[in-house]
């Protein structure tokens, strides 16, 4: 597109150089200078590990059982009310639940229960109970939670699971988790929630909501027992189990196996331990880590669980010592330090096989059975093909990507607040930083800088200069400045004076390994990705003002083009002009193109949508012009 927002242009006063006037170059030395690295390879890995572990919320000093409850029942509530239910969640939160059973399959020794259920307007999910052949009492109640596992219900280790415990007296209940088994469809991609984030509803509610509905349907069957309530599953099944535990006190036995370590852990064993979209919620490190989730399932019973050869994440021997360090005092406190537990599995793999199974048995049946214990020796088992496990559900069946286009509808609210405060609401909504530059030359050459922000971040910048130029422009694009050659041939024919830099998650600032897990990390921990990248772009102008005046900003794609865009909104002396180039059409662009947070982590920042488009970020810049093409 090619629109002009007009506006007044700011006049200033040419600036010396002080670096050493270069002559104009040629493609061959552009691309030469612009591809000589100025960073070491792992220099924003590292740079991320440390800013992002040394973010995250300590264990409070809690002196006695009264001051616990109330701090443990004040961090519930925030991490609900901030965290889990934000936005229209809010709503979804307190809506009657919908329960439809189904068909009924006898077997040996229990029968398997079809149901489906609502957990939120428009979404359902199927869900099985395994209940005992006889009931004649009060039984205690198992919620299995699935993981990343393709197959989902079907998984033949979590039949096993669910089979052993109703043949012995136990209502198991298992529903199919999004994305797997039966619910295996795009729309219920992890990392799709996120645009529900964009439109400043919590895209984790659909994950909390689905356990809680299911523990309110268990809890309606007449022979429940609401004093023996436990909760168990690998992987992301050990995230749910920590998650839901810690928040819903109505659980009595929590048994997460290899599904989570702290936040702190996950920095220092990035390629095992960086979560998806789901275990890393925008603004959960805000409040608690996960170590803080942990010490919540007190005096309950809690079982962690990990494995000591996990080929995947949450190894058992860098895992599970930060959360009993952080967790054993408050169980101590509470005067049942015994009924904090974990195993260490030796089995290959990441897996709840045969001896993680025994090892639940047996704690089960200590807390839930005392005076008879739980056999833990499994029979053979009728398992079933993951087509008999399928039931109907309603159609059209919400999903992520539906909910969001939804929600996005009347989106921006309407702002009727001045400029200023406009600015500072945009400030607030992508956590901005005036970051301060201390420049460094880089090697040998006189025009190379290694621009630090704060001590926290390394941006590289490098300036191309030439006799005659006059002011500058600050350039930066989606490939990195690497790939800006000829986007900068045409400003130095030209005479300009150009400055490229790579800004967080770009160019030499992308992270090697799993990189956009710490775009997430950094939203977990309370900040945003885009305004970490935004504000270090108007920290570069603020710093070449000094030398040159106030820069024109340049960016070429859409993901820099919102960075340049933020970057001008909220920095209104340093940038004088803003060119966008393959620019975005609109802030919904994410949503309607249905991308996953994996493409563009910044495009998601939360809530941005709910109060800003395009239209209402060229606002405040005006009247410096804004154009798009």
């Amino acid at each position: 597109m090619g629109t002009i927002i007009a506006g007044m242009r700011v006049h200033f006063r040419a600036g010396i150089s002080l670096l050493t006037m270069l002559p104009v170059l040629g493609a061959a030395s552009i691309e030469s200078r612009l591809s000589q690295p100025l960073l070491n390879s792992k220099e924003t890995m590292v740079e991320a590990q440390i800013y992002l572990a040394s973010r995250v919320q300590p264990m409070p000093p809690i002196r006695d059982r009264d001051e616990w409850e109330k701090y443990a029942a004040g961090l519930r509530g925030q991490i609900l009310d901030n965290v889990v239910f934000r936005g229209e969640a809010a709503h979804w939160r307190n809506l009657p639940v919908k329960v439809e059973w189904l068909d009924t399959i006898p077997a040996n020794g229990y029968r398997l229960r079809k149901f489906r259920y609502q957990v939120l307007p428009g979404l359902w999910l199927p869900a099985l109970l395994y209940e005992p052949a006889e009931l004649k009492a009060r039984v205690p109640v198992v919620i299995n939670v699935n993981g990343h596992e393709g197959e989902g219900m079907a998984i033949p280790y979590i039949q096993q699971r669910c089979i052993h415990l109703a043949r012995n007296g136990v209502l198991a209940f298992n529903y199919e988790w999004y994305s797997k088994g039966q619910m295996n469809l795009k729309g219920y991609s992890h990392a799709r929630m996120n645009q529900l984030d964009l439109t400043g509803t919590s895209g984790l509610a659909p994950f909390f909501l689905a356990i809680q509905h299911l523990l309110d349907v268990a809890l309606t069957h007449p022979n429940a027992d609401p004093t023996r309530v436990a909760v168990t599953g690998l992987s992301g099944g050990g995230w749910q189990t920590i998650l839901f535990s810690a928040l819903d006190p109505r659980v009595t036995l929590a048994a997460p196996v290899a599904g989570y370590s702290s936040f702190v852990t996950r920095t220092q064993f990035p390629v095992q331990d960086l979560g998806d979209s789901e275990q890393t919620p925008v603004d959960l490190g805000r409040y608690a880590d996960y170590t803080h989730l942990t010490a919540l399932l007190a005096p309950r019973a809690s079982l962690l669980t990990h494995n000591a050869f996990d080929n995947c994440c949450f190894r058992a021997d860098y895992a599970i010592g930060p959360l009993l360090v952080a967790a054993q005092p408050f169980f101590a406190l509470l005067e049942h330090p015994e009924r904090l537990r974990y195993h260490a599995n030796f089995d290959q793999g990441h897996n709840y096989g045969e001896d993680n199974r025994q090892t639940f048995y047996r704690f089960l049946g200590e807390f839930f059975f005392p005076s008879g214990g739980f056999p833990d020796q499994e029979e053979p088992s009728d398992l079933r093909t993951p087509e008999a496990l399928r039931m109907p559900l309603p159609e059209p069946n919400e999903d992520f990507h539906t909910l969001a286009e939804r929600l996005s509808e009347k989106l921006p609210r309407p702002l009727a607040i001045s400029a200023a405060e406009s600015r500072e609401k945009l400030r607030e909504i992508v956590r901005w930083t005036d970051y301060r530059v201390t420049a460094q030359p880089a090697g040998a050459d006189s025009a190379a800088w290694r621009l630090s922000m704060n001590g926290n971040w390394t941006v590289p910048a490098v300036e191309f200069d030439s006799d005659g130029a006059t002011g500058a422009t600050l350039v930066l694009g989606d490939a990195g400045k690497a790939k800006l050659t000829t986007e900068i041939q045409p400003l130095l024919d030209r005479r300009q004076r150009v400055i490229a830099i790579d800004p967080f998650y770009f160019g030499e600032c992308r992270i090697e390994t799993r990189d956009y897990l710490y775009a997430l990390l950094i939203s977990a921990l309370g900040e945003r990705p885009l305004g970490v990248q935004a504000a270090q772009v108007a920290a570069v102008a603020r710093w070449l003002r000094q030398k040159f005046g106030p820069v024109t900003v340049e960016s070429f794609g859409p993901r820099t083009g919102l960075i340049a865009l933020v970057a001008a909104a909220i920095e209104t002396g340093a940038i004088r002009e803003v060119k966008l180039h393959q620019g975005l059409a609109t802030l919904r662009e994410p949503i309607e193109r249905d991308m996953e947070v994996t493409a563009a982590p910044e495009l998601f920042c939360f809530g941005l949508l709910e109060w800003f488009d395009l239209k209402q970020l060229a606002a405040l810049v005006a009247p410096r012009p804004v154009s798009n093409e």
